[in-house]
Parts: C-alpha cells; structure tokens; sequence
C-alpha cells in the first residue's frame, strides 16, 4: 500500500512543504516541494515576540499547504519550526493559532534536534560522501554547526547568528561582521576545548539552506533555481568574496536583477554570505560544498524509517 508522508519546515525566512510517497519496495519518491519566504521573524522583538503581520503571511502560507496536503492524499504529517519560534515570547501562542487555523501541529523543536535532522537530510543527498564533514544551516535566526563522522554527529552547536536577525538588529556591514566574528570565535574555542579544531580543519565543508543555495545559484548565474544543479554544487572561497563585491554596493531592489537571486532574499543575502566568508576564513577552508538537502529531507526520511519502509 502507498503512504504519502509531508514534512513542513517553518524557518524564520522561508516556510517549505515536501510530500513524498511511500510503497514499501522503492526509496522514498519526492512528489512536490514548495516554499514561500514568509519573513516570520521579521519584526521580532525581545519584549513582543513574532510580528502579527509575520505571523499573518506564515499562517496563510501554512493554510495553502494544508490544502495541498488534503489533495495530495497525506496519510502523516509532521510539521517543525525552529528559532523565531523557540525564541519569542508568543511562540507558543503562535502555534496554537497554526493549529487552530489549518489544523497543522507546530513542533517546536530545540537546537540540536534541528541539527540532527538537517545532517541527516544533507547526508541523504551526497553524491559522495567524505569521512568527515563540517556542516553549517544558516537560517533566517539562528546557524547550526555539525561536526560528523559519517552519520553520527560529534558536535553540534547552534549559534544566534541568523539573516533576518542580523540584518534587522544591526545597522551597518562592521556591526554584522563583528558579532558574526565574536560567535564564531566562541565556537572555535569549545570545538579547541573538546580537541575537534584539527578535526573540523580535515573535514568538508558543507553548506545548506538559503544562503548557500543562493550562492552556488548566483555562481552558476541560473535564471530559473535547478536544484539539480545546485546540490552538490562547490564554490571557491575567491568565488564567494567576488560575489560579495557585486552585490555589496547594489541596492536591494537592484540587486533582483542578477541572475540566481531569490526574491525576499536580496537584503539578507548580505548577512549570510558574511557568515560564509568568516566561517571559511576562521577554519582554513577554501572550497563550500553545497546541499540542496536539509531538515526538510531530514524529516521526512526519519518518518519512513518509523514506518520501516525506507530502504
């Protein structure tokens, strides 16, 4: 009998849906991926949480998917959110309204769940796998670290470095640079202290989600996303700083017109690549892995394996 199974990622940036059927002889079967940058940490406040205009565009985009998962036939849903949630004050609130509106439930989950899934999402889409890898998700509130060795992680550690709340909170490229480079040496010290550094500087960089799918799109100048030609995809440290430069001096709006630019991200994308360069930079390396995959495949191979079905 076929199942079909969806997984829903509610990042601070981006809500995604991934339907994917089930039939007990063949791997997992993709049958529709969708996204739709929602913002919903734009707006934050420590004092009020998530913006009701924020929660407002998330929960329409939730109330399409949830139509999309009626027609699709969905047997089991499971629906995560991460760091605009996990840290507002309304956040509990927040999910309540989801549930309430469109009948999906919120998991809100911690920070070392996110990043077990997203590794396990990553690893699902590697062409070829290295021994170790350094994996890093910025998203839209905060950035995950993974240091692995093959499927089991040895590290992992979230950091308050995310896009929208980078580009909100502080005002001028030194400022966002300066708290992305004060978290990072922090890191560097705990992964010292537990005797990975040398580790990590062995490992292959991996980069997911939006900022480094961005990049490798920009690189690759595609005037429509192929994932296909993304995953996978490995970009030079040098490549990454040229891109910078080209986009640093453009206005938002202007920065829309080069090839490869998503819309909602041509202000954050700022931000992110920041993170990308002093990450590089801090570790020595000198190429980005990219992946396509992330928590997104991480859910939903985690429920066909509760099925025992995913071979």
């Amino acid at each position: 009998m076929t199942e079909r199974l969806a997984a829903i990622d509610v990042g601070t940036n981006t809500a995604r849906l991934l339907i994917g059927s089930l039939d007990g002889t063949l791997p997992l079967q993709p049958l529709l991926l969708k996204r739709i940058i929602t913002r919903l940490g734009g707006g934050f406040t420590r004092t009020t949480g998530l913006s009701p205009e924020a929660m407002e565009r998330t929960i329409a985009a939730l109330h399409d998917f949830a139509g999309l998962i009626n027609r699709y036939g969905v047997t089991e849903v499971r629906a995560v959110t991460t760091s605009a949630v996990r840290d507002a004050l309304n956040g509990r609130k927040f999910s309540d309204e989801v549930s309430a509106r469109t009948g999906i439930h919120l998991d809100i989950i911690d920070g070392k769940e996110e990043a077990l899934l997203t590794l396990k999402g990553v690893l699902a889409g590697m062409e070829t796998r290295s021994v170790e890898n350094f994996l890093f998700d910025v998203g839209g509130g905060s950035t995950e670290y993974i240091l692995s060795q093959g499927e089991k992680p040895l590290f992992t550690r979230s950091l308050p470095l995310g896009v929208v709340r980078l580009t909100e909170g502080k005002i001028t490229p030194a400022s966002i640079n300066d708290k992305i480079s004060r978290e990072l040496s922090l890191l560097a010290g705990d992964l010292e202290d537990e005797g990975l550094k040398e580790r990590v500087e062995r490992a292959t960089l991996v980069g997911t989600a939006g900022t480094a799918t961005t990049l490798a799109a920009l690189q690759l100048k595609l005037e429509k996303y192929d994932s296909r030609k993304v995953n996978n995809y490995s970009l030079s440290l040098d490549e990454i700083k040229v891109i910078l430069a080209q986009l640093l001096p453009m206005s938002p709006e202007d920065r829309l017109t080069v090839p490869g630019m998503e819309k909602g991200r041509e202000d954050l994308i700022i931000a992110g690549i920041y993170i990308t360069i002093r990450t590089m930079e801090l570790f020595g390396f000198k190429q980005l892995k990219v992946s396509d995959y992330g928590l997104l495949e991480g859910l939903l191979s985690t429920m066909a394996d509760r099925l025992g079905r995913h071979h």
